[in-house]
């Protein structure tokens, strides 16, 4: 694997508009804007690219943003020049979901039948209404085919999505702290803990309460249950700083994430289940689950790995041997970069190509 290089760039955004969207469960949404953001360069050919599909409460510039925090969703540790993918050879784009708070069509913006706040009335989404929506957004690039998709968590749905339904479209997907179906994931416990919340109005609380306060505790009570605390001991060995810092995250994370995005994209991954549909996977798989992650155990492996061996789908699987939970597929970059770097290379258009270095202004 290529030595790593100073990450010096910068990520380029875009937004793309459609008009009259029909969503899996029935509802048409007469527009609908998806923001996103690249790196690196897209060859003439437009078959050097890598989807990134971000996590549940994190977007673009959180994921693939050079400088982004570990505990945010960031996997910057493995995108750049040198790195495990390499933006000097590939263009890597990554798409805000559907319902999501970092510049896509969500709950928050005005519902044009109504004149108001979508709130309460905002649609039901799926995980295959995220997945159009990054198909949409690849083909306003001209891209028709994928290296691979690589997705951390609620990203990782996405992933095993598009190999499922998309696997003429990509080379192999990275399916990263997740599950077929996500343990844990309480709807009712969500709705009612929003619910309880002074100012809630049952979502629609735009114009009348501020519960900026409220999603900083909450992103406090995430952040200690993904991690961070071991993630910031290494670069805030300081009690005090690390507490200071983690307040820091939550307040600048609170102030952009919309709390009806909880629940939009909540109930998308908690309706997700491909359990039983893993033999429909056509195209390479690398599992990756962290040894001590509480939220996705690793001891949900062996059942999927067998899944994938008796459906004949080709496989691997890494454990990321680390102390940092949900957070240790960016923190811990090390422990798996050569083999993710590996099986991308594996990957390009579907035959172990590779592509020449882009060079000049492509």
């Amino acid at each position: 694997m290529p030595k790593l290089a100073a990450m010096t760039e910068h990520c380029t955004h875009a937004s793309l508009t459609q008009h009259d969207i029909a969503l899996e469960r029935g509802v048409t949404l007469p527009s609908v804007t998806l923001a996103y953001a690249t790196l690196g360069r897209l060859a003439p050919e437009r078959r050097n690219a890598i989807l990134i599909a971000h996590g549940y409460t994190s977007g673009p510039e959180d994921t693939i943003g050079p400088g982004s925090e570990p505990v945010d969703g960031s996997l910057a540790a493995l995108i750049g020049p040198g790195r495990a993918i390499d933006t000097d050879r590939y263009f890597v784009v990554c798409v805000n979901a559907l319902g999501s708070s970092f510049g896509s069509t969500n709950a928050a913006e005005t519902n044009p039948a109504t004149g108001r706040p979508w709130g309460s009335d905002f649609p039901e989404i799926t995980i295959r209404d995220i997945v159009a929506g990054q198909r949409a957004v690849l083909a306003s690039l001209g891209i028709e085919r994928l290296v691979a998709v690589v997705g951390v968590s609620f990203g990782g749905l996405q992933a095993l999505e598009w190999g499922l339904s998309h696997p003429s479209q990509v080379g192999g997907i990275v399916a990263a702290l997740c599950a077929p179906r996500m343990p844990g994931v309480d709807v009712a416990g969500l709705e009612a803990s929003l619910a309880a919340l002074p100012g809630w109005h049952g979502g629609n609380y735009y114009g009348r309460s501020d519960l900026r306060p409220a999603m900083m505790q909450r992103r406090l009570g995430a952040l200690a249950a993904f991690g961070a605390g071991a993630v910031l001991a290494r670069s805030h060995p300081d009690a005090g700083e690390r507490d200071a810092h983690l307040q820091r995250l939550a307040h600048a994370w609170a102030e952009r994430f919309d709390p009806n995005s909880l629940r939009i994209l909540f109930k998308a991954m908690a309706a997700y289940d491909a359990s039983d549909e893993l033999a429909r996977i056509a195209v390479p798989v690398l599992y990756v689950l962290s040894r001590s992650d509480r939220v996705v155990p690793s001891t949900l492996a062996p059942a999927v790995m067998a899944a994938l061996q008796r459906a004949g789908v080709p496989r691997q699987y890494l454990e990321i041997d680390s102390d940092d939970g949900h957070s240790a597929a960016g923190s811990a970059a090390d422990a798996w970069a050569e083999a993710l770097h590996d099986f991308i290379g594996a990957s390009v258009d579907g035959r172990g190509e590779r592509p020449s270095p882009l060079v000049g202004n492509q």
